[in-house]
Order: structure tokens, then C-alpha cells, then sequence
């Protein structure tokens, strides 16, 4: 199968990335991007065959289309008339709606919409999926296993997905604004940088793996961690009182509705 990457930014890369660990070929691999010199780059770098948007698209099984939101519509325009009959096409494009994709395509077109996130450049990353209206499920799986290869895929409701681009998608930027925070704090309680960035980080690494081996509810083992009176019992009180649940739930909710006036902008 041969993949095509339309965009080769920071998200683009990554996923190439994952797909040439897998086992892909570069031969079957084409890049373009409407910066000609980063398409001849990545190319070099990875050992994958440059082209233009147009030549990639007549030779693509697969069609990632990973440019900005706004870049969609005309990057689209100019693939659509030369795109395959049978090609799949995936955006990883937020908010944009794959009603919206195929209304950009030739008639009939396979869409998979996906939003991954920025974990995916060490394979870490998580994805979710759903599928247009034209998409078989072979099709769909065979967009499910492209992002496999960069981390977690989960088939959601279309509906769910710009709620999913809240929490996940843009969800490493929020923790690595907490990591940030957390570790000024710490250099103004007496620590040592590089000391405070080691117990930061190795503590959100051994926190994330508790939960996820546990698989306890976070309250209750914050509760663990929490004695009456206690050290942490002061700071949370702060956190709370500081509005830490209303200020991510402020952000999670602002940033569903941005993704929301995206795909408006663009319908």
C-alpha cells in the first residue's frame, strides 16, 4: 500500500516516523508539503520518495492529510480531481468535520477523521477515529493502523471529536504548562532546576503508570496520598481554593467551542 503524507510539519513527521519503525518501506512512502524545501528535507532525512501534492495523490493507496485547518480547503481543492477512486483519505486536521472533508472531495470519497496528539513523535501518543460516510471498515482499519504505529488508537462518535481534541489533542499542553508551574515552584521553594525537573517529571511518569496499573479512580488515591491535616492536605487546599477544577473545565470547554467555530469557518 502506498501512504501518502500531504504536510510534513511536527505531526506529520512523527507519524511518518512510526509508520518507517513499522516495517514500511520508504519506497512506498511520498511526501509534499507546500514548502517545497521541507518536503525535499524530510524526504533526504528519511529516505522517502519526494513529490508533488498532485503526484502524490494520483499514487497514493492511503492520503494523510496533515496541513493546518485552514489550509485544508485548498490543499484538498488541488488533490481532489487526481486523487484514486479507491483512496483513503485521513485529515488530521481539528475541527474540521468529515461531512466538510467530503463536501472538499470528489463525490464518494473514503474519509477518516482523526485527531491525534504531539506524543505521537515518541510513539506515546493517543488517537481517535471515526469514519465518513463512504468509509468501509477495512478502510477505517487501515487508517487505525497507520496511527497504531505512533501509539493508542480509539474509535469515537464523530460527535465526541472535538471534545476528544479538548482532552487529548491539546491535553499535552496543559500538563506541560502543570510541569512547568510545578517546577518554578519548586525552584522557589529552594530546589535546584535540574533537581526540581527530575522529581517533576519522574513523578508525573510514576503517577501516570499508577493510574493506568491500579486502574483506581484518581480520587481515591489522591486520598491515599492525602493524610487529615498533612502537608498535602494544605497544598490541595490551596489548588481548590485557587479554582484548579473550574479553570480546566473553563479550558477544556473553551477549547471544544474553538474547534467548534473552526469547522463553521470551513463548512
Amino acid at each position: 500500500m502506498t501512504i501518502g503524507f500531504l504536510g510534513v510539519g511536527v505531526m506529520g513527521e512523527s507519524i511518518l516516523r512510526g509508520v518507517l519503525a513499522a516495517g514500511t518501506s520508504p519506497l512506498l512512502v511520498q511526501v509534499a508539503d507546500r514548502r517545497a524545501e521541507r518536503a525535499h528535507e524530510v524526504a533526504r532525512q528519511h529516505g522517502v520518495v519526494e513529490a508533488t501534492p498532485a503526484g502524490l495523490a494520483a499514487a497514493a493507496d492511503l492520503l494523510l492529510v496533515a496541513v493546518k485547518p485552514g489550509d485544508v480547503p485548498d490543499a484538498l481543492a488541488e488533490v481532489g480531481p487526481v486523487l484514486r477512486p479507491d483512496a483513503v483519505v485521513v485529515s488530521v486536521a481539528a475541527g474540521l468535520t468529515t461531512a466538510t472533508l467530503e463536501q472538499l472531495l470528489p463525490p464518494r470519497t473514503p474519509v477518516v477523521r482523526a485527531m491525534p496528539n504531539t506524543p505521537a513523535l515518541v510513539g506515546a501518543g493517543v488517537t481517535a477515529i471515526c469514519p465518513g460516510s463512504h468509509a468501509a471498515r477495512e478502510q477505517v482499519q487501515a487508517a487505525a493502523a497507520l496511527l497504531a504505529t505512533v501509539g493508542t488508537v480509539v474509535e469515537v462518535a464523530e460527535g465526541q471529536m472535538d471534545a476528544v481534541t479538548a482532552v487529548s489533542g491539546s491535553g499535552p499542553a496543559y500538563l506541560f504548562l502543570v510541569v512547568e508551574a510545578l517546577v518554578e515552584a519548586g525552584v522557589r521553594a529552594g530546589l535546584g532546576r535540574d533537581l526540581a525537573t527530575r522529581l517533576v517529571l519522574a513523578t508525573l511518569d510514576g503517577s501516570a503508570r499508577m493510574l493506568a496499573q491500579t486502574g483506581e479512580h484518581p480520587a481515591v488515591l489522591r486520598e491515599r496520598v492525602t493524610s487529615p491535616g498533612g502537608t498535602t492536605a494544605a497544598a490541595l487546599h490551596r489548588l481548590e481554593a485557587h479554582g484548579l477544577r473550574a479553570a480546566f473545565l473553563d479550558a477544556v470547554l473553551a477549547n471544544r467551542d474553538r474547534a467548534r467555530e473552526i469547522a463553521e469557518g470551513l463548512g
